[in-house]
């Protein structure tokens, strides 16, 4: 097949697509991805990518090209510039694109908007159209602020319903979307289906630990929604107790925790590392006695199964967590580690005590075991595959 596949995001940003496309070469199929310049997620251009450097490229076997971009930074107004500048511009490169494909692949993320470029693509050239849905509109927008039933909101549930009405076949990457869909939008029945997200190969790495000190490392985005507050809050509880937390990531977040954890908590059982490549994550996961994810208390976010949670299976390792709803139920279905209710600091502070006493061993194949029977990429891989070729 060719694909031509629609992503505002494409390495070397931290998403999944990438692998994903480079999965769909493996199998032989050509892959086009127009994406915009990275940025994700301080808003800065990467180095090596300014002006119109890699402005077309091939990574991996990928055709790669990448339109105009504003940067994503905080702020309400940056951030809808960043949604139409890449909305805008990728439309505008579609409507020139001369090559025929056999199928459209939009692989969504925040904000839907990037989907407009696939649909012009379907109904000028008369083509099929697969979405792969990982976060929900208009409720996303809820997280920044928006409050339900405002102007803002119901402007943006209109257009998410023409987006998401366009598609031909919707994949979802948690199972509570499909009711979202059906209740929102009316999507339900053949037309939309799940398919969970895996983890890379890369980060199924064997080590032993070596320190005395209970190391629970969180790995990722540290911005609003991803609840760190209630990590920090948990670790001066714990001072004392021979507990290290380490976090890897950076974004939005990162200055005003650290400034909270080092200033206001005065915290020396708390270390932020900042960004580090992919490459080395999985080594920092090797070393941990336990991984940690936490996100806010939404009712989106209780629809939503980060990715984050298959890479942790993925490295056999307990999971200690703070949320709701999908994630919640999964952790808990795996029996792999100790779960609370979002933003609990107190029920977090007793799951990790709990986590000291128990047989981490077991917890960790657990975790491995669930990961291998619900979260391989070559069934990923597959069903994907299956599901494109039923559209051309």
């Amino acid at each position: 097949m060719r694909i031509l596949v629609i992503c505002q995001y494409y390495y070397p940003e931290p998403f999944k697509v990438h692998d994903v496309c480079e999965a769909l070469v493996e199998k032989g199929h050509e892959v086009d991805v127009v994406t915009s310049f990275p940025n994700y997620p301080m808003g800065e251009i990467y180095d090596g990518y300014k002006g119109s450097e890699h402005k077309d490229e091939i990574i991996n076997g990928v055709n790669v090209h990448r339109v105009f971009t504003v940067g994503r930074r905080s702020g309400f107004v940056r951030r809808i510039a960043n949604y139409y500048a890449y909305s805008l511009a990728a439309s505008h490169y579609i409507s020139k694109l001369r090559r025929d494909y056999d199928v459209v692949f939009v692989y969504q993320l925040s904000p839907v908007l990037m989907a407009k470029a696939g649909l012009k693509y379907k109904n000028k050239h008369g083509k099929k159209l697969l979405l792969y849905c990982l976060d929900l509109w208009p409720d996303s927008l809820t997280l920044g602020g928006i409050k339900k039933g405002s102007f803002i909101y119901n402007y943006y549930k209109k257009v998410s319903q023409k987006i998401y009405n366009g598609a031909d076949k919707i994949l979802v990457s948690s199972n509570m979307f499909k009711k979202y869909h059906d209740e929102m939008f009316g999507i339900n029945g053949e037309k939309i289906d799940y398919l969970p997200q895996y983890a890379e190969d890369v980060f199924c790495v064997k080590k032993q630990k070596e320190e005395d000190t209970l190391k629970i490392t969180f790995a990722g985005n540290i911005g609003t929604t991803q609840s760190i507050e209630t990590i920090l809050y948990a670790a001066q509880k714990l001072k004392g107790e021979n507990i290290g937390f380490h976090f890897y990531g950076d974004g939005s977040g990162l200055a005003s925790l650290t400034d909270i954890a080092e200033n206001h908590l005065k915290l020396d059982n708390v270390t932020f590392h900042g960004r580090i490549p992919l490459e080395e994550v999985p080594e920092k996961y090797a070393e941990s006695d336990a991984l940690i994810v936490t996100l806010s208390d939404n009712p989106v976010l209780s629809m939503s199964f980060p990715g984050k949670i298959q890479t942790y299976m993925a490295a056999g390792k307990p999971i200690i967590a703070a949320v709701n709803g999908e994630a919640a139920q999964i952790i808990k279905d795996a029996r792999c580690g100790f779960c609370t209710d979002a933003e609990n600091v107190d029920g977090l502070v007793e799951c990790i005590r709990h986590f000291s006493a128990a047989d981490k061993a077991a917890l960790g194949e657990n975790a491995r075991k669930y990961y291998e029977d619900n979260f391989q990429k070559d069934d990923f891989i597959d069903k994907l595959i299956s599901e494109l070729e039923k559209l051309t």
